[in-house]
């Protein structure tokens, strides 16, 4: 998809004085994102603009037949240019760029095409890959800012799964979120650039969050577990999902987002499964190989930082996750979230979170595939699987949405009383 316009990049002396302004996925993994690239010489603003505002602008903009992630993050990124609130001559745009077959490869064109239709050619696109595309733009993945990030990742998911494991249980409501905001301070303060975090470091870190959470008082009762997987902006997005996860707090029950360094591992893993398919380098198997072993020891440093305290449920390794859809899923399936959509449901319920929400976008044909898809061989190999796959899209309402996922919390309650029945008042 061509604009017909020169397409303007971002240069080094934009980055002085130029503000960057990214689309919110993951609200604390990027907190901690931008925080790394403002660390690094960089002006970001992490948007947080919500509701039907941003839905109308990424309508305007974005044909309503194209993926509703790609609307809602370039909707939300002309709604920001439209607002006022920005200098349009010193202000660049930011999105991610997966040179994949998913339609995301093609959201910076889309983008691109809406700049052009409102008159904002000359801001500036940056494309966030790893793929080597847009090579012109001056800002440019380092291997310590890769280094970083990574790390800062599974810091966020640290806070983000202990946080969802203690918050419902607190004695004192808002003491988990406090803690999530510390950390969030004293993490974003602690980045020094072209000093990327060690291992020992990292570790070291991850056992000080774990023990943190670990010292909230907390007062354990019976509760609905929910686990929420999907496509991956679908599945973190506040906006995109129509903030379940405060939904299903509102409803008493437990909620776990597996994290997002599994995520990672299995797009580097499918480089590896390319070549197996079809052929390619051996200098580039070698540096996947490489590449997988250094993202497996984070995850592994992770897993044994929460698994210390004893209190926190552990989640699967990636590996054990790869192993548990061997012939239920081919690893060849692998656009979208791929398997690994299905690995997690099924991770999920190994754990106790039996009880799931897929989120999907409306039209996305890989996720429907291995996400809703699933379902029925998913409740052959485990019975008590209660999934409910919700659309998501711009003529979704809330109601529907919110209401199928009551009929599913009304199966599990059932379930959770008959497990747990209630003490008889004695005559």
């Amino acid at each position: 998809m061509s604009t017909n316009e020169p397409q303007v990049c971002f240069t080094k002396e934009m980055q002085k004085d130029y503000t960057i302004l990214i689309p919110n996925m993951a609200p604390l993994h990027f907190e901690l994102l931008r925080a790394l690239f403002n660390a690094y010489g960089y002006h970001v603003e992490l948007l947080r603009s919500d509701g039907q505002a941003v839905i109308d602008a990424g309508l305007k903009y974005v044909h309503n037949d194209t993926c509703y992630p790609a609307l809602l993050a370039i909707g939300q990124l002309m709604h920001a240019l439209e607002s006022g609130a920005y200098d349009l001559e010193h202000t660049a745009v930011m999105i991610t760029q997966t040179g994949g077959g998913c339609r995301a490869s093609n959201y910076i064109h889309l983008l691109r095409k809406a700049l052009k239709k409102a008159g904002l050619t000359h801001v500036p696109v940056i494309s966030l890959n790893m793929s080597g595309l847009e090579k012109e733009s001056a800002f440019k993945l380092t291997l310590p800012l890769l280094k970083e990030a990574v790390a800062l990742l599974s810091y966020a998911d640290m806070l983000m799964i202990l946080g969802n494991q203690v918050r419902p249980y607190e004695v004192n409501p808002g003491e988990t979120d406090q803690l999530i905001g510390q950390w969030i301070q004293q993490l974003s303060a602690r980045i020094v650039p072209r000093r990327p975090t060690k291992f020992e470091q990292l570790r070291q870190t991850l056992s000080q969050i774990s023990t943190a959470f670990a010292a909230i008082p907390v007062q354990r009762t019976q509760k609905v577990r929910v686990g929420v997987v999907g496509e991956v902006y679908a599945k973190f997005s506040p906006l995109a999902n129509n903030h379940l996860e405060e939904f299903l707090r509102s409803q008493d029950c437990e909620v776990m987002l597996p994290g997002l360094m599994g995520f990672l591992i299995f797009k580097v893993d499918n480089r590896l499964e390319d070549i197996k398919l079809y052929g390619g380098s051996r200098a580039k198997a070698t540096l996947v190989r490489f590449l997988i072993k250094y993202l497996t020891n984070i995850e592994s440093v992770f897993l044994d930082s929460i698994r210390v305290t004893r209190q926190f449920s552990v989640p699967a390794s990636y590996m054990q996750i790869k192993e548990m859809v061997r012939g239920i899923i081919g690893y060849g399936s692998k656009m979208g979230e791929g398997w690994f959509l299905t690995g997690e449901m099924l991770e999920l319920i190994a754990h106790g979170y039996e009880n799931i929400v897929c989120c999907q976008p409306f039209g996305c044909l890989p996720n429907h595939i291995v996400g809703k898809g699933m379902i029925r061989k998913i409740k052959a190999k485990s019975p008590i699987a209660n999934i409910v796959p919700i659309d998501y899209d711009p003529g979704a309402t809330r109601v529907n949405q919110e209401n199928r996922i009551k009929l599913m919390l009304a199966v599990a309650r059932e379930r959770l009383e008959a497990a747990y029945p209630a003490p008889t008042a004695e005559v």
